[in-house]
This record gives structure tokens, sequence and C-alpha cells, in this order.
């Protein structure tokens, strides 16, 4: 046998070993006594140190689920967020997770979700559920920037009159989200755009006279909507597995809870809404 094949059978045996018990010691990393959560603590609606998110919520049940109390590390939602948490073992899951990030593994999806137009109720621009509708040319929108409807933006044109504000902050600090809506409500912009699980839930709560429409007619990418599941350690597939059954058996209460919230639900193809939200 050629040594260097040797070499290759000896380097792969160990690969394989090593590959091996890193899953082993990665599925132990698992707690038995806490359902140990990282989370933004400053990132209201969905999470905050005061436990109001609708993340927090639903952390809540799934722990009332496994019999155990939530134990939470805050961190902000910020460049190695997952490097300093959850890889760091301070715990075993992040709520709230975009579907196919490879920095973690992902359970299935809890929710899908678009993003939205916001405007006044009595706007020219409501009920608008595309961004290539001529109202839209000439107004003022708010627009986080480098977000995926940016791109629309550019394509019909309206990004020249857009008012852009920051994607990378520190949440304990900044709120670009809340910004954005307060400008709507004193009139700096004529309408905002904002994910739906952060701008349908904070209009419900605070902007009373808004009205949020899903941009559910975009046929270009990149797409507007998303699904949403929670991320833990890669290769932890036995806890994953526990988490899809407890999200599969408990889809109907997260559906209550996540609506309850003000969160636009859609189906699984973004194509329209699952349920209707008060």
């Amino acid at each position: 046998m050629c040594v260097w094949n040797k070499i290759w059978i000896i380097c792969t045996a160990l690969l394989c070993l090593n590959a091996s018990n890193s899953v082993a010691q990665t599925s132990d990393l698992v707690s038995k006594t806490a359902f140990r959560v990282c989370a933004d603590p400053a990132s209201y609606p969905m999470s905050d140190r005061h436990e109001n998110g609708y993340e927090n919520k639903l952390a809540a049940l799934i722990a009332a689920r496994l019999e155990l109390p939530v134990q939470y590390t805050w961190y902000p939602m910020s460049t190695g967020f997952i490097r300093k948490t959850l890889w760091a073992n301070k715990c075993d899951v992040v709520i709230g997770y975009a579907q196919g990030h490879e920095m973690v593994l992902n359970t299935n999806h809890y929710l899908t979700s678009v993003y939205t137009l916001i405007t006044p109720k009595n706007s020219i621009l409501t009920g608008v559920d595309s961004l290539s509708d001529d109202r839209l040319k000439g107004k003022k929108i708010g627009i986080i920037a480098r977000s995926p409807p940016a791109t629309h933006m550019v394509r019909y044109g309206l990004l020249a009159d857009a008012k852009a504000y920051r994607l990378f902050i520190d949440s304990r600090h900044e709120s670009p989200n809340l910004d954005m809506l307060n400008d709507l409500n004193s009139g700096e912009i004529d309408a905002a755009i904002l994910w739906g699980p952060i701008g349908g839930p904070l209009v419900k709560k605070k902007f009373p006279d808004f009205t949020i429409t899903p941009l559910i007619k975009e046929t270009q990418a990149p797409r507007l909507f998303f699904r949403i599941t929670m991320g833990v350690r890669q290769g932890e597939k036995v806890w994953v597995r526990k988490l899809n059954s407890l999200i599969r058996r408990n889809k109907k209460e997260i559906n209550a809870l996540l609506n309850d919230a003000g969160v636009p639900l859609m189906n699984d193809m973004g194509t329209g809404l699952i349920a209707e939200q008060n």
C-alpha cells in the first residue's frame, strides 16, 4: 500500500473519531436542570431583560412543556453573538433564528412572516402591498439600510427619496425600528417598511393609528418572507429533535401567542396570512 494512502486512511480515521467525540461532547452540553436561553436584553418586541417580548413568552411555553425553569444569558444581538453565547456553552438555544443559517443547527420553523408597509390609517398609501405600486413614487419611505426590501426600492426608483436607518446597532443604545415609527408619527416620513415580527407588535402596542400591510406580491428576488426557527449548536441532533417535537405539538399555542403579540403570520410559502391579526 502506498505510504500516502496509509497516511490518508489514518488521518481520515482520526478525523472521524474526533468528529464523533465532538458530537458526543456537544450533546452533553445541553442542561438537564434549566431551559437555557441566550437573548438580546433590549430587543423588544422580540425579547428584553424584563421578559416582555414574545420570544420570552415562547421560551416560557417551551420551558413549561419541558418542566424546567428558564435561565437567561443576556447579550446584544451583534457581531459575535453566537460565538460568545451558544458556542461558549452559556445557553442551549437561541429563540428566533432565520432558517438555513450555517452558524447554528436550525429547528423546524415555528413562524413564517414577511416585511410590511406601515402607514397612517388615513394615508393614500394604506393597503399598498407591493413596492412596485405607483403610489409610492416620490414618497419618503423609511427603510432599514441593507435589508431585503431596499433592493426592491432600488429597482423601482424609490431609494433616492427614502430615509435610511442603521442596520447594525447595539440595541441597548439605539432603536432604529422605533425611531422610524416615531418619524412616521411626526410626519417626517410617509411610510415605513419593517420586518413584520418587529413592526406588527410595535404598531399594536404603541401606534394604534397605524395600519400594517404585508408585502406579499413581490415576485422578484430577494424574497421578503422568511421562516424563523430556534438555533442550537451544530451536532445536537437529539436536542433539535426534541425541540421539533415540542414545536409541532404546541403549534396552536405558539400561533396564538404570536398572533396575540401582533406578528403577521404567513403560510409557509409567504403567499398569504394564516391568521387574522387583532
